[in-house]
């Protein structure tokens, strides 16, 4: 039971999802300020494009029937497309149009009432690929050993960008644009992205600020009832506690206090 004591937020994703951990990263924000009230898992896969997820996602997301058995997912971020908009013959590659079909599977698969895995409870945020520096992930792929070639372009990101944004405006998901925040944070200029990208792929401290932030506003606007000042912990305060009788005090209780 110990384990299981507080409803979570799950973040689905790809390598800059896996290094949301780091110092200052999105998702140990996230965990700060949901200490005590959810629980924040990383479920990021480094190198993972949609199509591989897919089968993943059906493992780790319970079915309907064993939803009550363990911790509800109240938010889940999806964020994809870094690797999906690999160029070919990268074996990450995923077309255009599969990815766009993957996206709304993983959602569907989640909101729609006839799928096993359908959970009404679970609010559902996409996130868009960062723009890619094209020079730095340049730089860094040819001072490998042995070197490797340049394996994505700048504008077949953004596509992949604008595919998310468009997938959201049809299954009615909120989306943060994270291209657009971090290209008008450089000035519209893909040189000058060094200040949010480490590599010139994946986010530096600089880069996740800006992504916790949107994260934070997105559930404000759109599902405020689970913004983190909008719940209470599931055990009271050590200030609420009976200290004749703690156990009657220190019983657990629900974060969310309704289901909407």
């Amino acid at each position: 039971m110990a384990a299981n004591v507080q409803d979570v937020i799950m973040l689905l994703g790809d390598s800059i999802t896996q290094g949301g951990f780091i110092a200052d990263g999105f998702g140990q924000k996230l965990s700060h300020v949901y200490a005590r009230k959810l629980d924040v898992l990383n479920r990021g896969f480094s190198g993972y494009n949609t199509t591989w997820t897919i089968p993943v996602f059906e493992q780790l997301f319970a079915q309907q029937h064993e939803q009550q058995h363990v911790p509800k997912v109240r938010i889940l971020t999806i964020w994809f497309g870094a690797n999906d908009a690999c160029i070919p013959p990268s074996i990450q590659h995923v077309p255009l149009p599969e990815f766009s079909s993957n996206l709304r599977r993983i959602i569907r698969m989640v909101t729609s009432p006839t799928s096993a895995w359908y959970s009404s409870i679970t609010k559902i945020i996409l996130i868009t690929p960062p723009p890619v520096n094209t020079r730095q992930r340049g730089a860094d792929l040819a001072s490998r050993d042995p070197p490797r070639d340049l394996d994505r372009e700048f504008e077949v990101t953004h596509q992949y960008a604008e595919a998310v944004k468009a997938v959201g405006a049809r299954e009615g998901v909120p989306v943060v644009d994270l291209w657009t925040i971090l290209y008008e944070a450089a000035g519209r200029d893909e040189a000058k992205l060094s200040e949010f990208l480490y590599d010139g792929l994946h986010l530096n401290e600089k880069g996740y600020q800006f992504v916790y932030d949107d994260i934070i506003n997105t559930i404000n606007k759109h599902f405020p009832e689970l913004h983190y000042d909008k719940l209470q912990s599931v055990f009271v305060g050590h200030a609420d506690i009976n200290f004749d009788n703690p156990a009657e005090t220190l019983k657990l209780r629900k974060a969310v206090l309704s289901d909407r």
